[in-house]
């Protein structure tokens, strides 16, 4: 089963009136590009989770967002005592200073990160809250994982479908070489042996022979089909390479119009399965 490189996952948990809230959010990239925004106090499990949130994801652009705040409704983010300690030394440096003026100025002061050692209960909270975005994040991406397998499956039946009736000009196509060969050299009156014309008609015939190239656009779309089911977006990007080339030599050899057109359908529904690959972990 194929996985989306997009994807959202929501975590939150409680720790008395410590609210923590994880927020994981993905976009397609050809690597795994990891960026943690998470609160000073948090920095010690920081390469931890980095570890957990890069084996989910694997593949994309991952960007995490931990919040953490305080929900008592008497707290204000405020400490008395620093503010008062900010006012006083700042009327000492500066002389004849207003309380107002004081406190205005102490207010835009930025106060010095401490070390703030949390409790057993809030790192379970917090790892509990990371869980579950994880769990949602990877949901997230199964459920896109599923539609974009649809999508792509639908496009390499159309493939199949354009394939499946190159035999029908087979014949024709061939027919009209050797009549166009025929009629150039009537027109030229040429008299020539007609044993070595069947030879040189053989061999140009050959030349226009798309046998090979219909049995390896037929394994190369089997493969794609089976590689769905093992979900690697590498994998899928190398086939679609492969059938790609495939299509564009049956295209160099079509010298028929309706095989022709068989080839742009191809290439149409081609071009949609590699957009959707690129968004395949």
């Amino acid at each position: 089963m194929i996985v989306s490189m997009t994807g959202y996952g929501k975590g939150q948990s409680q720790d008395g009136d410590q609210s923590i809230t994880v927020e994981i959010r993905s976009l397609n990239s050809k690597g795994l590009d990891l960026s943690l925004r998470l609160p000073a106090t948090y920095r010690d499990r920081e390469m931890a989770w980095r570890k957990r949130v890069a084996a989910a994801a694997e593949r994309g652009k991952v960007e995490v967002n931990i919040h953490r705040r305080q929900e008592s409704a008497s707290h204000t983010g405020l400490d008395a005592d620093w503010l008062q300690s900010s006012m006083q030394a700042l009327q000492s440096i500066g002389g004849d200073i207003s309380n107002e003026a004081a406190l205005s100025m102490a207010l835009k002061l930025t106060k010095p990160q401490q070390a703030e050692a949390l409790s057993d209960s809030e790192w379970a909270a917090a790892e509990q809250a990371i869980d579950e975005a994880l769990v949602n994040f990877h949901q997230f991406r199964q459920r896109e994982g599923e539609a974009m397998a649809d999508d792509l499956r639908v496009h390499v039946a159309a493939i199949q479908a354009d394939l499946d009736q190159v035999d029908t000009y087979e014949s024709a196509r061939i027919e009209r070489v050797k009549e166009r060969l025929t009629k150039h050299l009537e027109e030229a009156a040429l008299n020539v042996n007609q044993d070595r014309f069947e030879q040189e008609l053989i061999y140009y015939v050959e030349k226009f022979d798309i046998n090979e190239e219909k049995v390896r656009l037929q394994a190369h779309l089997t493969h794609f089909l089976d590689t769905l089911k093992d979900g690697s977006g590498r994998k899928l990007g190398f086939l679609a390479q492969e059938i790609g080339r495939e299509v564009n030599t049956l295209g160099s050899k079509a010298n028929h119009a309706d095989l022709q057109s068989l080839v742009v359908s191809m290439k149409e529904s081609l071009e949609k399965i590699k957009e959707q690959s690129l968004n395949v972990r």
